[in-house]
């Protein structure tokens, strides 16, 4: 096997990718810094315990995990940041009122969660904790907006969910396997659903299939929530999961996102062991899959023994970074190699200055460079002076 072979599914970012990812990176820490968001930075690594307790366990099949040769006790390298996140503000922040939190960093998957995804995503996402209120979801939810539209995405399809309707659903027949269910609806499989729940209730059974072809607007004549309220039953954990929905169809942020199609998928029911209220995903037209994501999951704390309400979103910064159009190449002064105090202080300064500047070392002088030289380092009447290349040629 040769030495440059990397495992399936992880690739090198070379040097133009990875200018657009620090630079979309930056750009999206310094915009949730504008909403009150504190950068925390989490370890790669914890005890396994740690990562895949409560809501994490659901990353047990993408979680790496290795033993540590200094305790003996079973590592997980992080799959995903939230639960470190959830761990931070019930242990280490401790506040009382609301916290908003932010982070970026390579996570780790033993198996790609697509087709065409990286075994080591590179993560970035905001979550607020302290907040019960729809006020919290809304705020994420157009945080994440901001941030596909910073990354330069015209159009935004979001999808909305709620995680409270099937459990309402499943608790009226306790003869129903909830993880088949699950598995059913996700699929939008309705044989396998039908067969799942041959020997249901048919108030349940009908419901739930019913699920499986509630998608479409969120408002208008066809609205999904008006279906919804016409074929599923009355009960408390669906009505107010419904109404929920409409407080979100209904708020003022939309206006100030026109470019955001809305609609509503009850069955997207992907973390639902994860996630305990609204649930929302982001698709633009260059990308098959979501390229964002969140939700509500408040129960999230209970594991690291302090449970709060908690809301965010997180989205893969090499996805986002692939949809927006190549950068052309940045300007750069050419310089020539020379140990001269006079060069030396003008590159310094030059440096200071923010300009990029290019030492040719000897024998390079004709080689291609990633950036543009419009310009160099020259002595002009016995100085270094700063000129055009071509005004340069020109002269000599």
């Amino acid at each position: 096997m040769p030495n440059w072979l990397l495992p399936e599914s992880v690739a090198d970012v070379l040097p133009c990718e990875a200018r657009a990812i620090e630079n979309l990176r930056r750009r999206l820490l310094d915009l949730y810094r504008t909403y009150g968001y504190e950068l925390v930075m989490p370890p790669m690594f914890e005890y396994v315990e740690s990562l895949l307790t409560g809501a994490g366990v659901d990353l047990s099949l993408l979680t790496f995990k290795m033993v540590d040769q200094l305790s003996g006790r079973t590592l997980g390298l992080r799959a995903d940041m939230t639960p470190q996140v959830a761990r931070i503000d019930a242990h280490l922040l401790d506040r009382a009122g609301v916290a908003r939190l932010c982070y970026a960093g390579s996570v780790l998957h033993a198996r790609p969660a697509g087709l065409l995804a990286s075994r080591e995503p590179l993560q970035i996402g905001a979550e607020i904790y302290g907040h019960a209120g729809i006020e919290a979801d809304l705020e994420v939810i157009e945080l994440m907006v901001a941030s596909l539209e910073a990354a330069g995405v015209a159009t935004v399809r979001l999808d909305l969910c709620h995680a409270g309707i099937v459990p309402a659903l499943v608790a009226l027949d306790a003869r129903v396997n909830s993880e088949e269910v699950y598995v059913y609806l996700q699929r939008k499989d309705v044989p396998g659903l039908r067969g799942a729940l041959a020997s249901a209730d048919p108030v349940v059974r009908d419901a739930l299939l019913e699920l499986v072809n509630l998608y479409g607007p969120l408002d208008g004549p066809q609205s999904v929530l008006a279906r919804a309220r016409a074929v599923l039953p009355p009960l408390a954990g669906v009505d107010s999961a419904l109404d929920t929905l409409e407080r979100l169809a209904e708020h003022g942020l939309w206006r100030r996102h026109p470019r955001v199609e809305r609609s509503v998928d009850l069955a997207d029911l992907r973390g639902h062991r994860y996630h305990t209220a609204i649930t929302f995903a982001a698709y633009v037209d260059a990308s098959p899959n979501a390229v964002a994501r969140g939700g509500r999951y408040d129960d999230i704390g209970s594991a690291f023994g302090r449970a709060r309400p908690a809301t965010g979103f997180s989205l893969e910064l090499r996805e986002l970074a692939a949809l927006q159009p190549p950068d052309p190449p940045a300007v750069a002064v050419r310089a020539p190699w020379s140990d001269d105090r006079a060069l030396a202080a003008q590159v310094q300064a030059l440096r200071a200055a923010g300009e990029i500047v290019v030492s040719v070392l000897p024998g390079h002088e004709h080689e291609q460079q990633e950036y543009a030289c419009d310009r160099e380092l020259a002595i002009v009447d016995g100085q270094w002076r700063l000129v055009a290349i071509g005004e340069r040629v020109n002269r000599d």
